[in-house]
């Protein structure tokens, strides 16, 4: 099935998403703020649309409205003092203004395969983009890791020991931006959560520190996809829904490897 360019362009960004969700999605759940990757699916819909609007680029106009939703969000996240609320308010923006430019017409690309994910839909612009985007977010984590674990644990003791919070957090809405326009192409807006979460959610029951967890959650990541790729060619469906059953698939079978190793450890006392 990889000779077709489509099919390779499919592979390669989903390689790209395998990597990149992984490492900004084990932050958000460490911060529990795994939800906001559905706020900022919209974000990136609106984006495409309006990009799509005025003759631009779908990519780059998802991370620039993202990464301006993000940003948003942490604005309102630090004057209201809710976060619950902060989500609800950019969710609303999102999701009128994608409603909108969408309902305008004259937009050429399929609104069903945003909303859940296509293999058609991915250029050979779209897999260097989203490499670089990558790239960008992979050297910026590395650089800002300690601090950005810092935070990630306890904002408030980070903010005492002198380390820009803020300054910290905007980036990272950024960071979160770039997962997410990366990813909408394949996976689609309604399942784009689950390959920020579930992955981690899998790693995390593997009770180890968090580097290691790290790795696993790439790893676990690119089984996901990997087989929600190759699983939708094969039976003519969209990649997002099947990726989404197979990443809740791989984590309930770690937990059920999880609890059957327990088992065993407490029969091996008796």
């Amino acid at each position: 099935m990889f000779e077709f360019e489509f099919m390779r362009n499919a592979l390669a960004v989903s390689l790209i998403i395998a990597v990149l969700c992984p490492c900004i999605g084990v932050f958000l759940v460490l911060r529990r703020y795994s939800m906001i990757g559905d706020t900022l699916s919209h974000a990136s819909l609106a984006g495409i649309a309006l990009s799509l609007s005025v003759g631009g680029t779908p990519l780059a106009g998802a991370f620039v409205f993202t990464a301006l939703c993000g940003a948003l969000i942490e604005y309102l996240r630090s004057h209201i003092k809710n976060a619950d609320l902060a989500l609800s308010v950019v969710l609303a923006l999102c999701v009128g203004a994608a409603v909108t430019i969408i309902s305008r017409g004259g937009l050429n690309v399929s609104v069903e395969g945003l909303m859940f994910g296509s293999m058609l839909t991915v250029t050979r612009g779209d897999t260097l983009l989203a490499l670089a985007l990558c790239a960008a977010s992979v050297l910026t984590l590395i650089l800002l890791y300690d601090k950005m674990l810092f935070v990630a644990y306890d904002e408030e003791a980070a903010q005492i020991a002198g380390v820009r919070v803020k300054a910290f957090n905007y980036v990272f809405m950024v960071l979160t931006a770039a997962a997410i326009s990366v990813a909408i192409r394949v996976v689609g807006v309604l399942v784009l959560s689950s390959m920020l979460a579930l992955p981690v959610a899998a790693a995390l029951q593997l009770g180890r520190g968090f580097k290691v967890t790290l790795v696993f959650s790439v790893i676990f990541s690119v089984i996901d996809i990997l087989a929600g790729l190759i699983l939708s060619y094969n039976l003519n469906v969209a990649p997002g829904g099947l990726t989404a059953l197979v990443s809740v698939a791989v984590l309930l079978l770690v937990i059920l490897a999880k609890n059957a190793n327990k088992a065993m450890k407490r029969g091996k006392r008796i």
